[in-house]
């Protein structure tokens, strides 16, 4: 199960993409988004992100 960034509560920050020990987030046209193929499951990005934008998909 890859996580995912809700498009509307991602402030591109980019703290996610900073502690992602796979490399699978990266930025998109509106927002970061996470490569599920690449993602490791492991929910760092998910207890970085200050908005709360990220959770298991």
């Amino acid at each position: 199960m890859a996580y995912k960034i809700n498009a509307d509560a991602c402030i591109s920050c980019g703290s996610c993409a900073d502690v992602c020990p796979a490399g699978a987030i990266s930025q998109g046209d509106t927002a970061y988004v996470i490569d599920a193929g690449a993602c490791l499951d492991c929910g760092t990005c998910s207890d970085t992100c200050p908005n709360g934008a990220i959770s298991a998909d």
